[in-house]
């Protein structure tokens, strides 16, 4: 006899889901990586500016230049700011993701466990079947052998 387990089809849906969910995460992790990384390439670059510019105050710089790098000093920020908040959004994506690959974590540890179970009662079926057959069989040959 096979075992025929009933929710099966669910069981591989459930597997799918959490496979495709495992996909998204990994690619949101990725893109908050990503955007971590620029935000840190964007402020290590505004921290060497600043020191940059400190040195040359200290020892003599032209309005002019000064104008210059204030006004890349704030374009910096900006795109810093711009950088801020995608870091904050691709993290929220990848907390959502987390979140959805742990519940389908959970749907295909129950679609298993109930796997586990039902095949249980059906090795423990076919064992009192076969017991029963074999009960059977002593029977008829201990008739065969009391009728002899």
């Amino acid at each position: 006899m096979k075992f025929n387990y009933k929710f099966q089809h669910i069981l591989t849906l459930k597997e799918r889901e959490k496979e495709e969910t495992f996909s998204l995460y990994e690619e949101s992790v990725r893109q908050f990586e990503r955007a971590a990384q620029k935000l840190y390439e964007l402020l290590k670059k505004k921290e060497v500016l600043e020191q940059f510019q400190s040195e040359k105050l200290e020892t003599g710089y032209s309005i002019q230049k000064i104008r210059h790098n204030q006004i890349f000093v704030h374009n910096l920020e900006e795109t810093i700011n711009y950088w801020q908040k995608q870091v904050i959004s691709t993290r929220k994506e990848m907390k959502y993701w987390e979140e959805k690959l742990l519940e389908s974590n959970i749907e295909v540890k129950k679609y298993e466990k109930i796997k586990d179970k039902s095949y249980d009662y059906f090795q423990q079926w076919v064992n009192h079947y076969e017991n029963n057959q074999m009960d059977e069989i002593a029977a008829i040959q201990f008739q065969h052998r009391k009728g002899n």
